[in-house]
């Protein structure tokens, strides 16, 4: 393994094991405050856990490997987006905006978190092929929901509405995607060159 391989692999380690602590955290706020963005931004978490401890198994893989499970990883990207849903169905049964000042303060925490987890990876996203592109739009993405989610807590405060939690879930559901489709573009890509290079 090279020293940059190495590099990533701790990196990207020490990334899923901040995401999955603070996916704890998140959810359980999500559940307390009924918040259709947290509940999104949580299972961004679990999902942002679980695909960087498969890239730091899948890194000692050959180029043809990486690739492949760089494509399973787009279709992981995808999870938040589902759980969106989901909790969007439950907030029109039951409009009732969430805690605003909860909200903010939670959006702060995972602000902290992934922008830790963005500037630990940044240095490696050009070098690592579309694992390395996964955890690094993954880290990006959620820091700009997470500026979302404080703005939009700030503005539920003012206006006791639900629409602000919606629309920024909305906009999570919507970064997923074109990560997804990012992920998979790179993965794609990289598997092709792999199989030119066999």
């Amino acid at each position: 393994m090279t020293a940059e391989s190495s590099g990533l692999r701790q990196a990207v380690l020490i990334v899923a094991l901040l995401n999955l602590a603070y996916f704890g955290i998140e959810f359980a706020i999500a559940l307390s405050i009924g918040s259709v963005a947290l509940f999104a931004d949580s299972a961004d978490f679990f999902e942002d856990a679980a695909v960087n401890f498969l890239i730091v198994a899948a890194l000692g893989w050959s180029a043809t490997r990486r690739a492949q499970v760089g494509m399973v990883l787009s279709a992981i990207l995808l999870a938040p987006a589902l759980a969106f849903l989901w909790t969007l169905w439950q907030k029109f049964n039951a409009p009732v905006p969430p805690e605003a000042v909860p909200l903010a303060v939670t959006g702060i925490g995972a602000l902290v978190i992934n922008l830790v987890s963005a500037f630990l990876i940044a240095s490696h996203r050009h070098h690592g092929g579309s694992l390395a592109k996964t955890a690094f739009l993954s880290a990006r993405n959620d820091a700009l929901a997470n500026v979302a989610i404080i703005i939009a807590g700030v503005v539920t405060l003012y206006l006791h509405s639900v629409w602000p939690d919606v629309i920024v879930g909305f906009g999570i559901a919507f970064m997923n995607l074109d990560a997804a489709r990012a992920v998979w573009t790179a993965a794609r890509e990289e598997h092709r060159l792999a199989k030119a290079e066999a």
